[in-house]
């Protein structure tokens, strides 16, 4: 005996009980230890900060990254799964000062960075816990216990060791660039990091006069355009285009003389009455030329205020005269160091004017716009203001504006590897594969020397200790022995407040840490050895299985994590980092926006879960254009509709056999393997085919792909074998017909548990515990993934399954256009087709088609002309564009086309017609075929077939209807009761006197179908809840036969 179950099942409470029998019997380890003598499959997971609850997106890539290693496992290899928290940077650093109230860096120095970072260390674990529950709700199974952290002594070690390979390289350099900048955080970003935030602004545009100084041509000024006023007051040069024609012009409304690009005149004069040009030449004439200082508070710097050229200027925008100020362009800054221009910034870390710009002295950068465009105005500078809306990086982390400026930072030199690392990514299966061979190719053969300092506290410290005296002398620490040994100090610690007390005397020097820490994404791109302590540890299993086999991660990870892990593995070993990569999309809010929590515009993943079940959330998740790195409108109707479209019709399928299988004591020592019924070898070949789809589509990450032919899968099981094959297990006697799909079935169920239980891994394992034999894996997940055998399927069964459930489809279609209901018997139906063959593969299972209809006889022909007559009619929406104004004559035509033709068409062939000497070639794109039925008769259409109906009732189909109906209400009734299936009803009726011949005519058929002991008419007062019985009012009472 099977454990009873019900049919309506709470679906999370199960999902709970399974989570505890995991736990209890220690499943996931099991499933490790059983494959640990096999070949690994490995898996890198990138570690999410711990500094909020987990989200859609967070749910997603974790559902993918748990189909994955649990298939490969069933499939035999050992796939460890082991979690990784990011427990550096900026996240963590915010919820400090937050928890502290310290607004900036220089507030954290005054603290003392030894009590800030005490403080990150203490809420790195804030929301492990809560991590680790929704984690394991979600039945991804990942490793906690042996988890590892970026800020351990070991992880940090190996960090050390990869800078220390990349310093070997002389890929370590250490430079004053443009670099964008969070003021908030007081730190340099990369440039992938600036273009992780992008969001519309507005900024002022303004066009500024400046006086050139002894230019052949008195009292001409210059326009200058810039969409940065607050950078004016570093301005220190100009540029023009060496090529470019540039004009002196008269402005005739003032007589003012300017200077700008002849290309751009048009913007600052609509008409060219309004000027005289007084002289042309090119930028390159004007090279050298001074000009008087837009402000005065650097009027005496060495070799400014002179205009410079280059070829980056263009007259796409502005002037075709371009402001310099080296500290915030990297342009700017090149151009002018070139002319020994030094740069001068006046900003301080938070990017607030110093005293060096009294005037502005405490105003934040941005701030200051509005108080130089006055000045500018009061001073007679200013010729234009205006707005512009552009695009503008944001700091991903504080969501202000970033502000590019030279800054002291170390970088990677990573331009030198773009063609390794692109044939490296030529080397990665990418899924989709348009993102690795587009997107993140084209950021590859763009790659600029990475960035990897940041002004911060809580991070690696970088390992590079410098000589007091001599900034060229440095030493580049590999690891933690060799500081004890240079410094004679015990390492227990290597973050900042630790090593940057630690000095190192050698040959009468003294050597001190820079103080800059490393970019997290460094970490995050070094875990596959810093998880392994690799050098230190694990050298011979790491380098045996490097590189990983899998990865996964969002869209977004094309310029984070998928890149520093390329880098740094073609810089160290010459190789890629993964072999394969799903890639998914956004999670947004159902109205197409970014989820917000202020917004509340989705519904708490929690609430979700706990309503409908972890496993209807992942398929909802992986039958989605989202793990195709797709958006997807997160809708909570999808995650209901997976339920009811697929767990719930499995389920089903699931409660009906063991429904039954108890009633008739089947087990399975009572198997038989050779069937003979069609439906149990067709469901049979079916489960073969949605094995090797699957295998298929896992085998190259297709996820979405995998799970698409569970839906056809459940649809074929639920709505076509166990509704025709209904009977077979409620027919009294023990017949062989009877035990072969009750083998079927089991067979059936328990292959599908182990092809869905890395998708479902609950259900599948629910039902799989309450099938499987003592000689079976105590786990569906301890079991191997089906093998697909090409002798298991029957291809040409299928195909006419196939057909049948297509002519019956059709059949239904009709019956519902004409309101004709399915227990209303018709006398005939005629099926045609044109194709012999299919037809008679159609025919050999006239049987099911009969029974599926509900019609006395099918008429099998090649010939529809008795069933209706045909006419075809132009698509206009095709030929219309083709034939243009000849599509008037081409209706005529079309319109009288001969049977024959049309013929022709439906086949797709091709007819030729004449228009006014112009041959044009019709196909069956071009016309639609109009089918007008026949007197009596409901007629359609479905590919090769034409399928009919005979819609005249006898007097003898509409009793037989009635009864059926009369069944249908019964069975209702029954259901309604919560009667088990065995038990025996007595029926009581009242009705017309047509419902009661109809029910004395079909009487043992309807005792038969309900189990009723007897069904007699009464007379009662109490005629409360009538029924409609095809029109006719039938009040209906059973009780259940004592």
């Amino acid at each position: 005996m099977f454990k009873e179950i019900s049919n309506k099942n709470d679906f999370p409470k199960m999902e709970e009980e399974i989570l505890e029998w995991w736990e209890k019997e220690d499943i996931f380890k099991q499933s490790i230890l059983n494959r640990n003598k096999n070949e690994e499959f490995v898996f890198y997971d990138g570690p999410p900060f711990a500094t909020g609850l987990p989200h859609y997106g967070h749910l997603l890539a974790g559902t993918i990254k748990d189909i994955i290693p649990r298939y490969q496992t069933m499939k035999g290899k050992l796939a460890h799964r082991r979690f990784g928290w990011d427990c550096h940077g900026l996240p963590i650093e915010a919820l400090a000062q937050e928890a502290l109230n310290l607004a900036g860096a220089p507030a954290i120095k005054d603290l003392g960075i030894d009590k800030f970072n005490e403080q990150c260390r203490s809420m790195v674990s804030t929301y492990v816990r809560d991590w680790e529950k929704t984690v394991n709700r979600m039945g991804r199974w990942v490793d906690f216990e042996n988890d590892y952290k970026t800020m351990d002594p070991d992880f940090m070690e190996s960090i050390w060791w990869v800078f220390s390979q990349l310093w070997d390289q002389g890929r370590i350099y250490k430079a004053h660039r443009i670099m964008p900048y969070s003021w908030k955080l007081n730190t340099p970003l990369s440039n992938f990091e600036a273009g992780r935030n992008y969001q519309d602004v507005q900024d002022p545009a303004i066009t500024v006069k400046i006086r050139l100084i002894d230019f052949e041509i008195q009292n001409v000024d210059a326009l200058v355009w810039t969409t940065t006023p607050w950078t004016l007051p570093a301005n220190l040069a100009v540029c023009v285009g060496s090529e470019i024609d540039y004009v002196v012009v008269q402005d005739k409304k003032d007589n003012s003389i300017f200077l700008l690009a002849q290309a751009r005149l048009q913007a600052y004069y609509k008409n060219a009455d309004d000027f005289k040009i007084l002289k042309s030449l090119k930028g390159e004439k004007l090279k050298g030329i001074q000009y008087k200082p837009i402000f005065d508070d650097y009027k005496s710097h060495t070799n400014a205020f002179v205009i410079l050229v280059d070829s980056f200027v263009s007259t796409d925008d502005g002037t075709g005269i371009v402001h310099m100020a080296p500290a915030y362009g990297e342009d700017d800054y090149r151009i002018c160091r070139q002319s020994n221009i030094d740069i001068v910034d006046p900003l301080n870390e938070d990017c607030v004017f110093t005293e060096e710009i009294s005037w502005l002295k405490d105003k934040f950068c941005k701030d200051a716009d509005k108080e130089i465009i006055s000045l500018l105005k009061t001073n007679d500078q200013l010729v234009h203001q205006s707005t512009i809306q552009h695009s503008y990086p944001f700091c991903e982390r504080t969501d202000t504006p970033l502000i590019y400026r030279a800054i002291d930072a170390w970088y990677v030199r990573v331009e030198d590897l773009r063609e390794k690392m692109i044939n490296h990514n030529n080397q990665v299966h990418w899924m989709p594969g348009h993102v690795g061979e587009k997107r993140f190719s084209n950021w590859l053969s763009d790659a600029k020397d990475w960035n990897i300092s940041r002004n911060r506290f809580w991070g690696s410290c970088i390992p590079i200790w410098i000589n007091e005296d001599d900034d060229n002398d440095m030493i580049c620490i590999k690891s933690i022995e060799q500081l004890e040994e240079l410094s004679g100090q015990k390492i227990n610690d290597l973050h900042k407040h630790y090593v940057d007390k630690i000095i190192i005397e050698m040959d009468n020097k003294t050597y001190r840490r820079t103080p800059e820490v490393l970019d997290c994404w460094f970490e995050s791109g070094s875990m596959p050895y810093a998880q392994n302590h690799y050098p230190f540890k694990n050298k011979v299993n790491f380098e045996e299985n490097f590189p990983a086999d899998f990865i996964a991660e969002g869209l977004d990870q094309t310029r984070g994590w998928f890149y520093t892990l390329t880098v740094l593995s073609a810089a160290l070993f010459n190789k890629p980092a993964f072999k394969n990569v799903v890639v998914n999309g956004l999670v947004l809010a159902e109205d197409g926006l970014k989820m917000s929590k202020r917004l509340k515009n989705y519904p708490d993943p929690t609430e979700i879960i706990n309503k409908y079940g972890a496993d209807s959330l992942r398929l909802y998740l992986i039958n989605s254009p989202v793990v195709r790195a797709e958006s997807l409108r997160f809708s909570e109707e999808g995650v209901k509709h997976a339920l009811r479209h697929l767990l719930l019709p499995w389920w089903n399928a699931y409660s009906f056999f063991i429904t039954y299988a108890n009633v008739d004591n089947w087990s399975p020592n009572k198997i038989i393997t050779n069937k003979t019924n069609l439906l149990d070898k067709w469901i049979q070949s079916s489960l073969a085919r949605l094995e090797n789809k699957v295998s298929e589509a896992m085998d190259s990450y297709n996820l979405q792909s995998a799970v698409k032919p569970f839906v056809a899968f459940i649809e074929d099981l639920t709505n076509w074998y166990i509704r025709r094959s209904r009977r077979r297990f409620w027919k009294a006697e023990d017949d062989n017909d009877k035990l072969e799909a009750y083998s079927t079935l089991y067979e059936i169920l328990l292959g599908l548990c182990k092809i869905a239980a890395p998708f479902t891994p609950f259900i599948a394992e629910n039902i799989y515990k309450n099938l499987k034999t003592n000689e079976m894996p105590v786990s569906v997940h301890l079991c191997d993934f089906p093998s697909f055998k090409e002798s298991e399927r029957d291809l040409i069964l299928e195909a006419q399954m196939s057909l049948v459930i297509s002519a019956v489809e059709q059949g239904r279609a009709l019956r519902t256009e004409y309101k004709l209901k399915n227990r209303q018997p018709l006398s005939r139906l005629f099926i045609v087709c044109k194709d012999e063959k299919l037809l008679s593969n159609i025919q050999e299972l006239e049987i099911l088609i009969l029974d599926e209809l509900n019609v006395k006889t099918v008429e099998f022909s090649t010939d529809s002309s008795s069933l209706a007559t045909l006419h075809a009619k132009p698509n206009f929406k095709n030929l219309g564009p083709k034939l243009g104004p000849l599509m008037k004559d081409a209706s005529k035509i079309i319109n009288s086309l001969s049977i024959d033709d049309i013929s022709l068409i439906s086949n797709n062939k091709t007819i030729d017609i004449n228009l006014g000497g112009r041959l044009v070639t019709l196909s069956s794109d071009d016309i639609d075929i109009i089918y007008k039925p026949k007197t009596g008769l409901a007629v359609g259409i479905d590919g090769e077939l034409v399928i009919g109906l005979d819609t005249e009732l006898t007097d003898e189909l509409i009793n037989e209807g009635l009864a059926r109906e009369f069944v249908n209400k019964v069975q209702a009734i029954r259901k309604d009761l919560d009667l088990q299936v065995t038990d025996r009803i007595i029926i009581n009726y009242d009705s017309s006197s047509e419902v009661e011949r109809a029910i004395e005519k079909y009487m043992q058929y309807i005792k038969s179908e309900t189990l009723a002991v007897n069904c007699e008419k009464y007379n009662d007062d109490d005629n409360s809840n009538p029924r409609d019985i095809n029109g006719h009012t039938c009040f209906i009472k059973i009780m259940k036969n004592s």
